[in-house]
């Protein structure tokens, strides 16, 4: 599965808040306008110049970073989970907050999208291009490492973590339509538990993740920065000790007893063999029981700059691509050495994957691979004849 991160970790989320100068809301019409009336070329500086007005901030790198974190430990946990009901209580732990808490933080990241030009572009170059690529890339991963040499490619199915991207391009396209009702949050949850009580969805682009999971990205387009303060303070803090330790005194509880699938919103109840209410109510149930422990989740982020507060811009790095150690690990049976599954088994696991995907996470391996997740693909777009003829005025 998936953070199934997540969530990231996003190919946008380190760039400027919405609520920058230009940018989302009411603050946006003007430069829209003159956007329009004196051609793309200063759309496009204005947009750089957003860029460069405000520097990262340090909370949301952090956060991107110890989510991004979470999932690659839960996907070190998922084959220990038969053995050991602790490792199934951490796991469904972990899956109740860390991917909403990636998605809550790409639509907060995605406020200030419409259909201009350059960010458009930026839509196809840092989410669908990655796509692709990686699409293809998982594919011929797995016809090699699971000798599986028939396994189709296939950009309509996504395979392991590349739904994530796939499901950022559908709401991120989406995102004027939310902007301009009057209830988004609710109407985007009544989606999701519509979606969550129809079986006949199917696989495609796993549009059941993308519907499931939407009022995640609606929450985020509808933050502000004080509603994060609001959850950092000392009082909130405190709050989220006794209400973690809550989760994870009912995880263990019901771990045996709950089928994990439906942490996944990949499939409506009737597909989980249960009754189609079943599916409202779970939906609406995991929602409430997301938020509150995403909020914990925040309230632990310090704001501060730390020594892993740069690795926040390589999440989408780190997320692409421990993916072929994860699957790897299953295909070429690591997990059968049975010192995985004892206690300091589990522990030095643990410790691997976190080491694992903060390496992946670091400068040198987003400089490697920036041509495949941030591409500049200039070549591609036609160049606006607007900009052109007043450049050479």
């Amino acid at each position: 599965m998936a953070p199934v991160a997540t969530a990231s970790a996003t190919a946008t989320a380190g760039r400027p808040p919405a609520d920058s100068p230009g940018a989302g809301g009411t603050s946006q019409a003007r430069p829209q306008h003159r956007a329009a009336g004196r051609g793309g070329s200063r759309a496009k500086n204005e947009a750089t110049a957003e860029a460069k007005a405000k520097p990262r901030d340090a909370f949301f790198d952090n956060a991107k970073y110890l989510a991004i974190v979470l999932v690659a430990m839960g996907h070190s946990w998922e084959p220990l989970r038969d053995g050991s009901r602790s490792a199934a209580a951490l796991y469904i732990t972990v899956y109740a907050f860390h991917m909403p808490a990636f998605i809550i933080i790409s639509g907060y990241f995605s406020r200030s999208f419409d259909m201009r030009k350059d960010r458009l572009q930026r839509l196809i170059t840092g989410v669908a291009v990655p796509y692709i690529l990686f699409e293809v890339a998982y594919t011929l991963f797995k016809r090699w490492a699971d000798d599986d040499p028939g396994y189709p490619i296939s950009l309509t199915d996504p395979w392991y973590l590349t739904w994530f991207l796939a499901a950022l391009f559908i709401w991120r396209l989406t995102t004027p339509l939310w902007k301009i009702v009057r209830w988004p949050v609710p109407l985007a949850l009544a989606v999701a538990v519509l979606a969550s009580i129809s079986p006949d969805i199917g696989d495609d682009l796993d549009l059941q993740r993308v519907l499931q999971f939407l009022p995640f990205f609606v929450i985020g387009l509808s933050l502000r920065p004080e509603h994060f303060r609001l959850v950092r303070r000392k009082k909130a803090r405190i709050l989220a000790v006794p209400v973690f330790a809550a989760a994870l005194v009912f995880a263990y509880w019901a771990a045996p007893r709950m089928n994990a699938a439906w942490f996944y919103h990949r499939d409506a109840a009737q597909e989980l063999a249960a009754p189609w209410w079943s599916g409202a109510v779970m939906t609406l149930a995991m929602f409430g029981c997301s938020l509150v422990l995403v909020a914990c989740f925040f309230a632990w982020i310090p704001g501060r700059t730390m020594w892993c507060t740069a690795l926040g811009a390589g999440t989408l790095y780190g997320y692409l691509l421990h993916g072929f150690l994860a699957k790897g690990s299953r295909f070429w049976n690591w997990y059968d050495s049975p010192w995985m599954h004892t206690p300091w088994g589990a522990v030095v696991l643990t410790l691997i994957a976190g080491t694992v995907i903060t390496l992946l996470c670091t400068p040198p391996v987003q400089r490697t691979f920036r041509w495949a997740m941030e591409p500049k693909m200039a070549w591609a777009f036609k160049k606006d004849p607007v900009g052109m003829a007043r450049s050479r005025n």
